[in-house]
């Protein structure tokens, strides 16, 4: 099924805002130590900050891990500690990442509104979660599944709201941010029951291939969704996200420095 982005027209996110679209890069970075790429977010955001890169998102798969993020519940819903736990930055609770998860973390400039009766442009991060949630739901419609958001909750649901596809949670640092979403693909489900994701039951967690998603005729996989979630999260974001090796990115020397310096996992006794 071909993606019908339109890429030269911006989102509601930012048009509503009245700011033109912005050109930026994808970075498919394969399967990741999620301390890697956590310091390697520190990095692009820096040099995001300094405008020595465009607006970039990382996309990439991780091993088996759990992340708490800043709700002070996180750590009493991790219930079984066999996955490298790591405290991070970023709102929401506990979650899981492994294999078979599309992560991806945009790194973003959040712009203001030239227009002073809007003063805020991009820079809501309420707007900026929903228009990350625009973008997942229009990759699943364009995949052909029925999906929704669930009313209090944030992430991506099937349509009658009884499985999670999808959950995020983000960070911003002087406008610019990180962390972002993951999607669960043909992810190991069991590996959830490790805690209760985002405070709820494991049980609620599903994945594209639990439900069987197809792509042109094929069982969906991870690498054939990152051309389109590039398309799609940029549409919704008002971004072009053109698809680029790490040579070609610019990050080559940066994650040579995030694999020389990975962000460590939380202790035993934490």
């Amino acid at each position: 099924m071909p993606f019908r982005s339109v890429p030269n027209q911006p989102s509601d996110f930012a048009s509503a805002a009245g700011l033109p679209l912005v050109e930026g890069q994808a970075v498919f970075l394969g399967r990741i130590d999620y301390g890697v790429a956590w310091k390697l977010q520190q990095l692009v955001v820096e040099q995001r900050q300094q405008d020595r890169l465009p607006d970039t998102l990382l996309l990439c798969e991780h091993h088996d891990v759990i992340t708490v993020g800043r709700r002070q519940t996180g750590q009493a819903n991790v219930l079984e500690r066999r996955f490298p736990i790591f405290g991070i930055e970023r709102g929401g609770d506990v979650t899981y990442h492994g294999p078979g998860q599309l992560v991806g973390y945009p790194i973003v400039a959040l712009r203001p509104s030239p227009d002073p009766a809007r003063p805020f442009g991009e820079q809501d991060l309420h707007g900026y979660l929903r228009a990350l949630e625009d973008g997942l739901l229009l990759l699943l419609t364009e995949l052909g599944v029925a999906c929704d958001r669930k009313p209090s909750y944030t992430g991506i649901w099937t349509a009658d709201q009884t499985g999670k596809l999808a959950s995020l949670g983000v960070a911003v640092r002087r406008w610019v941010t990180s962390h972002g979403f993951a999607l669960n693909v043909t992810t190991e489900l069991s590996r959830f029951f490790a805690i209760n994701p985002c405070g709820m039951q494991a049980q609620i967690m599903t994945s594209l291939q639990q439900l069987g998603t197809m792509l042109d005729g094929q069982p969906v996989t991870l690498e054939r969704l990152i051309d389109p979630c590039a398309k799609a999260i940029g549409q919704a974001l008002g971004r072009r996200f053109v698809l680029r090796s790490v040579a070609d990115s610019g990050l080559a020397a940066l994650l040579d420095e995030a694999s020389a310096h990975p962000e460590p996992a939380l202790s035993v006794s934490d």
